[in-house]
């Protein structure tokens, strides 16, 4: 009888062998075809069945980010954060900025507050971090404040669509992944600059595309269904052109794509432990199937970055002063 209602169906790919398959840069679908033959009563032991990807979160005011989700990437990158970029890279990231106690600095993209607590922990600068999900921000809040520092590493929730700009003056400013997914980057680089202090510096880094005809391909068709929310890359050459048109003087314009894969690669490389984990929970099997769509999720970036296709520039840039440019010995 399983045989029978097994038939006409794909094969089940199990979890360690989807997580293996992900790792080594296999197609699930084929390893599904591949194993499509195999007995009937293996197929009846089939794990749950898997939940779709979700659909990019285009609809206005609505988060992407739930409880599992938050925790699932935390697992995969580390307490605070919810994406590529520990607290090594951040440091070495930011190196140029030359941070310090009396400094105040400004960060779009703050996700959990991971990378605003490492730098002012690490150069006790004082971060004010903007972030698009109320929830990443309510649990970022409460890590600053376990961390004790709530005041030096705030969080605030902001919406990128209707958004009048930033409140007060900044020594730095730093956007990390956070522009591609704001259709007129323009303007919030126009904002940033304008709340930039003279000699102040800007960080960014930023999902670009290598070309105008990456926008015509399937696979990067279904890297922007995938998404959390609707993308807008653009080329490198026109986010360098943007903030020049907005007085800034772009230092450093280089891509850093491969330092982001390994960096992606190494987190993912323990997935199977993470699944281990979490199967003994009792809420393990809605665990693990979120751990499997941010697999999916990561795989199609993953992908993306190593066609070419898509890349992550970084760019250093500071705001004219009638003064030196403090970056004038680069």
């Amino acid at each position: 009888m399983a045989a029978k209602q097994q038939k006409g169906k794909a094969a089940s790919v199990p979890l360690k062998l989807r997580l293996k398959a992900w790792w080594e840069g296999y197609d699930t679908e084929d390893i599904k075809k591949r194993i499509g033959s195999r007995q009937p009563q293996e197929a009846a032991k089939e794990e749950p069945k898997e939940v779709a990807p979700t659909k990019a979160a285009t609809a206005e005011n609505l988060d992407p980010w739930d409880n599992a989700t938050v925790d699932i990437a935390q697992y995969i990158w580390g307490k605070g954060f919810c994406g590529p970029g520990g607290p090594e890279y951040i440091v070495s990231l930011s190196k140029l900025l030359a941070l310090s106690p009396e400094m105040s600095m400004l960060q779009i993209g703050a996700g959990l507050g991971g990378p605003a607590r490492v730098l002012v922990d690490r150069f006790g600068v004082w971060i004010t971090g903007f972030e698009e999900s109320q929830t990443l921000v309510d649990k970022g809040r409460k890590l600053s404040k376990m961390a004790g520092l709530e005041k030096k590493a705030q969080l605030e929730q902001y919406d990128t669509e209707n958004f009048d700009g930033f409140d007060r003056k900044y020594d730095r400013a730093l956007s990390k992944e956070a522009l591609y997914t704001i259709e007129d980057k323009n303007d919030m680089i126009a904002k940033i600059e304008d709340k930039l202090k003279p000699g102040g510096l800007f960080l960014m880094t930023e999902y670009v595309i290598s070309s105008d005809a990456v926008l015509g391909k399937d696979r990067y068709k279904e890297w922007v269904v995938g998404e959390r929310h609707h993308p807008y890359p653009v080329l490198s050459d026109d986010l360098v052109e943007m903030m020049k048109r907005n007085r800034l003087q772009v230092r450093v314009s280089e891509d850093i794509s491969m330092q982001y894969v390994d960096m992606i690669n190494k987190a993912w490389a323990g997935a199977d432990e993470v699944a281990a984990k979490l199967a003994k929970r009792e809420d393990g099997t809605m665990m693990i199937q979120t751990l499997m769509r941010e697999a999916e999720f990561w795989t199609r970036r993953k992908k993306m970055l190593e066609s070419g296709d898509l890349k992550l520039w970084r760019i250093v840039a500071n705001k004219k002063s009638g003064g030196p440019s403090m970056m004038s010995d680069w």
